[in-house]
This record gives structure tokens, C-alpha cells and sequence, in this order.
């Protein structure tokens, strides 16, 4: 996953033009507050979500 420094402006222009979207869309559902609270709820004692945990927020994660 890229770095990005928020609060650079040469970040920004670097995203603009290198990005990924993936990259942008991780960083706005992370500082979630109701994304981090479900997340918390939803992680098993293994570490692993449910599916509808997955359905609901649009995410997959790798084993």
C-alpha cells in the first residue's frame, strides 16, 4: 500500500497523479468511527470478520 502524508501538499499532487484508488478509499473507511467500531465488534477471537461484516463495508481481507 503507498504512503501518503496527509498534510503535504506534494503528497497530494503525487496521489493526483500516482494514486490508487484503493489507496484513498482504505484511508477514508479507516478513519471511520462507525467502520472502527464495527470492526472491533465484528473480529472474531482468530482475527477474521464475517461475511456481512465484508458486504456491508465493501472490504476483503486476505488471510
Amino acid at each position: 500500500m503507498s504512503t501518503y502524508d496527509w498534510r503535504s501538499a506534494e503528497s497530494y499532487q503525487r496521489a493526483i497523479t500516482s494514486g490508487e484508488i484503493e489507496d484513498f478509499a482504505w484511508e477514508l473507511l479507516r478513519r471511520n468511527p462507525e467502520y472502527q467500531r464495527d470492526y472491533r465488534e465484528a473480529r472474531g477471537k482468530d482475527g477474521h470478520v464475517s461475511p456481512e461484516f465484508r458486504r456491508r463495508w465493501g472490504v476483503c481481507f486476505r488471510p
